[in-house]
Protein backbone atom coordinates (compact mmCIF):
# COMPACT_ATOMS: atom_id res chain seq x y z
CA UNK A 1 0.00 0.00 0.00
CA UNK A 2 1.27 3.34 -0.88
CA UNK A 3 2.50 5.60 1.89
CA UNK A 4 0.32 8.41 0.19
CA UNK A 5 -3.15 6.56 -0.98
CA UNK A 6 -5.73 9.39 0.47
CA UNK A 7 -4.03 12.18 -1.83
CA UNK A 8 -5.15 13.00 -5.22
CA UNK A 9 -2.28 14.76 -7.22
CA UNK A 10 -3.04 16.17 -10.65
CA UNK A 11 0.38 17.70 -11.44
CA UNK A 12 4.37 17.54 -10.49
CA UNK A 13 6.78 19.36 -11.77
CA UNK A 14 10.50 20.91 -10.94
CA UNK A 15 11.13 24.73 -11.62
CA UNK A 16 13.99 26.13 -13.40
CA UNK A 17 17.05 26.71 -11.39
CA UNK A 18 17.88 30.44 -9.97
CA UNK A 19 19.87 32.15 -7.82
CA UNK A 20 19.22 31.04 -4.15
CA UNK A 21 17.19 33.25 -2.06
CA UNK A 22 19.19 32.52 1.27
CA UNK A 23 22.72 31.69 0.02
CA UNK A 24 22.79 33.95 -2.85
CA UNK A 25 25.84 31.76 -4.65
CA UNK A 26 24.14 28.79 -4.42
CA UNK A 27 21.85 27.90 -7.46
CA UNK A 28 18.33 26.78 -6.48
CA UNK A 29 15.14 25.02 -7.34
CA UNK A 30 12.10 23.72 -6.16
CA UNK A 31 10.14 20.21 -6.70
CA UNK A 32 6.52 20.89 -7.25
CA UNK A 33 3.04 18.85 -6.81
CA UNK A 34 -0.39 20.78 -7.32
CA UNK A 35 -2.67 18.29 -5.17
CA UNK A 36 -6.80 18.60 -4.69
CA UNK A 37 -7.67 16.55 -2.20
CA UNK A 38 -5.39 14.89 0.73
CA UNK A 39 -6.19 13.12 3.88
CA UNK A 40 -4.44 14.10 7.05
CA UNK A 41 -2.44 11.04 7.40
CA UNK A 42 -0.89 11.05 3.91
CA UNK A 43 -0.27 15.04 4.58
CA UNK A 44 1.79 13.87 7.31
CA UNK A 45 3.68 11.54 4.87
CA UNK A 46 4.40 14.31 3.45
CA UNK A 47 5.73 16.48 5.48
CA UNK A 48 7.73 13.67 6.94
CA UNK A 49 9.31 14.01 3.51
CA UNK A 50 10.09 16.87 3.71
CA UNK A 51 6.72 18.72 2.25
CA UNK A 52 5.62 22.21 2.44
CA UNK A 53 2.24 23.56 1.72
CA UNK A 54 0.83 26.95 0.45
CA UNK A 55 -2.35 26.45 -0.99
CA UNK A 56 -3.25 23.27 -3.26
CA UNK A 57 0.68 23.62 -4.26
CA UNK A 58 3.54 21.17 -1.48
CA UNK A 59 7.25 21.75 -2.32
CA UNK A 60 10.21 21.00 -1.60
CA UNK A 61 13.98 21.85 -2.47
CA UNK A 62 15.47 20.46 -5.65
CA UNK A 63 18.52 22.31 -6.08
CA UNK A 64 21.23 20.62 -8.69
CA UNK A 65 24.05 20.91 -6.39
CA UNK A 66 23.48 22.40 -3.16
CA UNK A 67 21.88 19.88 -0.01
CA UNK A 68 22.11 22.73 2.95
CA UNK A 69 18.28 23.15 3.22
CA UNK A 70 17.02 20.71 6.22
CA UNK A 71 13.58 20.23 6.95
CA UNK A 72 13.62 20.78 10.92
CA UNK A 73 10.82 19.54 13.48
CA UNK A 74 10.63 20.11 17.14
CA UNK A 75 9.94 17.23 19.44
CA UNK A 76 6.83 18.49 20.98
CA UNK A 77 6.38 16.25 24.13
CA UNK A 78 9.97 17.26 25.36
CA UNK A 79 9.75 20.89 24.32
CA UNK A 80 10.81 23.48 27.36
CA UNK A 81 11.39 26.98 26.95
CA UNK A 82 14.79 28.40 27.10
CA UNK A 83 15.06 31.50 29.19
CA UNK A 84 15.06 33.79 26.58
CA UNK A 85 11.89 31.98 25.22
CA UNK A 86 10.34 32.80 28.55
CA UNK A 87 11.36 36.64 28.66
CA UNK A 88 9.22 36.99 24.53
CA UNK A 89 6.36 34.79 26.68
CA UNK A 90 6.57 37.62 29.39
CA UNK A 91 7.07 40.91 27.52
CA UNK A 92 4.17 39.69 25.41
CA UNK A 93 1.23 39.15 27.91
CA UNK A 94 -0.98 41.76 26.71
CA UNK A 95 -0.98 40.12 23.59
CA UNK A 96 -4.69 38.75 23.00
CA UNK A 97 -4.19 35.65 21.08
CA UNK A 98 -7.24 33.56 18.96
CA UNK A 99 -7.28 30.55 17.27
CA UNK A 100 -9.33 30.15 14.33
CA UNK A 101 -10.14 28.97 10.61
CA UNK A 102 -8.41 30.28 8.05
CA UNK A 103 -9.74 34.11 6.81
CA UNK A 104 -8.92 37.20 4.79
CA UNK A 105 -9.71 40.93 5.55
CA UNK A 106 -8.36 44.05 4.45
CA UNK A 107 -6.49 43.82 8.12
CA UNK A 108 -4.91 40.50 6.58
CA UNK A 109 -3.84 42.12 3.57
CA UNK A 110 -2.79 45.30 5.11
CA UNK A 111 -0.24 43.50 7.78
CA UNK A 112 1.18 41.63 5.56
CA UNK A 113 2.06 44.27 2.75
CA UNK A 114 3.89 46.00 5.41
CA UNK A 115 5.76 43.00 6.65
CA UNK A 116 6.94 42.40 2.94
CA UNK A 117 7.77 46.04 2.80
CA UNK A 118 9.67 46.10 6.43
CA UNK A 119 11.88 42.65 4.63
CA UNK A 120 12.36 44.50 1.42
CA UNK A 121 14.50 47.27 3.34
CA UNK A 122 15.68 45.22 6.18
CA UNK A 123 16.67 42.09 4.22
CA UNK A 124 16.30 43.09 0.38
CA UNK A 125 13.14 40.63 -0.13
CA UNK A 126 11.53 41.10 -3.20
CA UNK A 127 9.00 43.90 -2.54
CA UNK A 128 5.29 42.68 -3.34
CA UNK A 129 1.84 43.54 -2.20
CA UNK A 130 -1.47 40.96 -2.37
CA UNK A 131 -4.39 40.73 -3.17
CA UNK A 132 -7.46 38.98 -1.31
CA UNK A 133 -7.22 36.61 -4.43
CA UNK A 134 -3.73 35.81 -3.88
CA UNK A 135 -3.88 35.72 -0.80
CA UNK A 136 -7.00 32.87 -0.79
CA UNK A 137 -5.13 31.22 -3.20
CA UNK A 138 -1.96 30.99 -1.24
CA UNK A 139 -3.67 30.65 2.92
CA UNK A 140 -7.15 29.71 1.86
CA UNK A 141 -7.24 27.15 -0.62
CA UNK A 142 -6.45 23.72 -0.29
CA UNK A 143 -7.76 23.28 2.96
CA UNK A 144 -10.00 20.12 4.16
CA UNK A 145 -10.46 21.27 7.18
CA UNK A 146 -6.73 20.89 8.95
CA UNK A 147 -5.78 24.51 8.29
CA UNK A 148 -5.99 27.36 11.00
CA UNK A 149 -4.90 30.47 11.57
CA UNK A 150 -3.43 32.32 14.95
CA UNK A 151 -4.22 36.14 15.04
CA UNK A 152 -2.41 38.21 17.95
CA UNK A 153 -4.26 41.35 18.78
CA UNK A 154 -3.15 44.20 20.69
CA UNK A 155 -6.37 45.88 22.47
CA UNK A 156 -8.39 45.27 19.11
CA UNK A 157 -5.49 45.64 16.50
CA UNK A 158 -4.28 42.92 14.19
CA UNK A 159 -0.58 42.73 15.25
CA UNK A 160 0.44 39.40 13.64
CA UNK A 161 -1.10 35.98 12.05
CA UNK A 162 0.30 32.55 12.11
CA UNK A 163 -0.96 30.15 10.00
CA UNK A 164 -0.80 26.23 10.64
CA UNK A 165 -2.01 23.31 9.38
CA UNK A 166 -3.08 20.02 11.81
CA UNK A 167 -2.13 16.68 10.34
CA UNK A 168 -1.77 13.18 12.36
CA UNK A 169 0.10 13.86 15.18
CA UNK A 170 2.28 16.81 13.86
CA UNK A 171 1.53 20.35 13.36
CA UNK A 172 2.80 22.57 10.51
CA UNK A 173 3.83 26.12 10.90
CA UNK A 174 2.79 27.34 7.14
CA UNK A 175 3.65 31.25 7.44
CA UNK A 176 3.96 34.04 9.99
CA UNK A 177 3.88 37.72 9.23
CA UNK A 178 3.44 40.85 11.88
CA UNK A 179 3.48 44.36 11.90
CA UNK A 180 7.00 45.62 11.75
CA UNK A 181 6.73 47.82 15.27
CA UNK A 182 6.01 44.77 16.80
CA UNK A 183 9.32 43.35 16.07
CA UNK A 184 11.60 44.63 19.02
CA UNK A 185 9.44 42.03 21.28
CA UNK A 186 10.18 38.95 19.53
CA UNK A 187 7.01 38.22 18.02
CA UNK A 188 8.40 35.23 15.78
CA UNK A 189 9.77 33.94 18.95
CA UNK A 190 6.52 34.40 20.62
CA UNK A 191 4.42 32.92 17.81
CA UNK A 192 6.41 29.36 17.27
CA UNK A 193 5.65 29.31 21.59
CA UNK A 194 2.20 29.69 20.93
CA UNK A 195 1.80 27.59 18.22
CA UNK A 196 3.63 24.59 20.66
CA UNK A 197 0.69 25.28 22.83
CA UNK A 198 -1.44 24.13 20.16
CA UNK A 199 0.48 21.54 19.29
CA UNK A 200 0.75 20.23 23.13
CA UNK A 201 -2.71 20.77 23.37
CA UNK A 202 -3.67 18.21 20.07
CA UNK A 203 -1.41 15.77 21.36
CA UNK A 204 1.08 16.49 18.34
CA UNK A 205 4.46 14.69 18.97
CA UNK A 206 6.19 17.20 16.13
CA UNK A 207 5.97 20.51 15.28
CA UNK A 208 7.12 21.24 11.69
CA UNK A 209 8.88 24.70 10.97
CA UNK A 210 9.83 24.41 7.57
CA UNK A 211 13.48 24.65 6.23
CA UNK A 212 16.79 25.63 8.24
CA UNK A 213 20.13 26.63 6.21
CA UNK A 214 22.91 26.44 9.20
CA UNK A 215 24.36 29.76 7.54
CA UNK A 216 21.54 31.44 7.03
CA UNK A 217 21.22 34.14 9.96
CA UNK A 218 17.39 34.97 8.71
CA UNK A 219 16.68 31.16 9.55
CA UNK A 220 18.83 31.17 12.98
CA UNK A 221 16.32 31.07 14.86
CA UNK A 222 14.44 27.82 14.48
CA UNK A 223 17.73 25.94 15.56
CA UNK A 224 17.19 27.46 19.22
CA UNK A 225 13.87 25.41 19.57
CA UNK A 226 15.30 22.57 21.36
CA UNK A 227 15.01 19.37 20.98
CA UNK A 228 14.75 18.93 17.99
CA UNK A 229 15.41 17.04 14.35
CA UNK A 230 16.43 17.51 11.34
CA UNK A 231 15.83 15.37 8.29
CA UNK A 232 18.67 13.88 6.32
CA UNK A 233 17.84 13.88 2.73
CA UNK A 234 14.62 14.09 1.21
CA UNK A 235 13.32 10.76 -0.12
CA UNK A 236 11.08 9.59 -2.61
CA UNK A 237 7.35 8.27 -1.78
CA UNK A 238 8.16 4.92 -1.22
CA UNK A 239 11.67 5.55 1.02
CA UNK A 240 11.37 5.57 4.86
CA UNK A 241 12.98 9.13 5.89
CA UNK A 242 15.61 9.49 7.81
CA UNK A 243 15.28 12.17 10.36
CA UNK A 244 18.33 12.54 13.21
CA UNK A 245 18.36 14.38 16.72
CA UNK A 246 20.44 17.18 16.93
CA UNK A 247 22.15 18.00 20.60
CA UNK A 248 22.48 21.90 22.07
CA UNK A 249 25.09 22.85 19.32
CA UNK A 250 22.88 21.54 16.61
CA UNK A 251 25.08 18.72 15.58
CA UNK A 252 23.10 15.81 14.92
CA UNK A 253 23.75 12.81 16.94
CA UNK A 254 21.55 9.73 16.51
CA UNK A 255 18.99 8.39 13.73
CA UNK A 256 15.66 8.34 14.42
Amino acid sequence: MSTLEGMIEVRRFKAEPGVCGYLPQETASLEYRFVTEITAPAYRELLRRGWRRFGYEFFRPACPTCRKCRSLRIKVREFMPSRSQRRALKCNEHIRVVMQSPTVSDAHLALYDAYHQAMHARRGWRLRSITKGQYAASFLAGNTGFAREILYLNADKLMGVTLVDLVADAVSSVYFFHDPAWRPNAPGVFSILQTLKVAQAYGAAYQYLGYWIEESQSMAYKNKFRPHQLLQFFPGDEEEPVWVDADTRGLTIRGQ
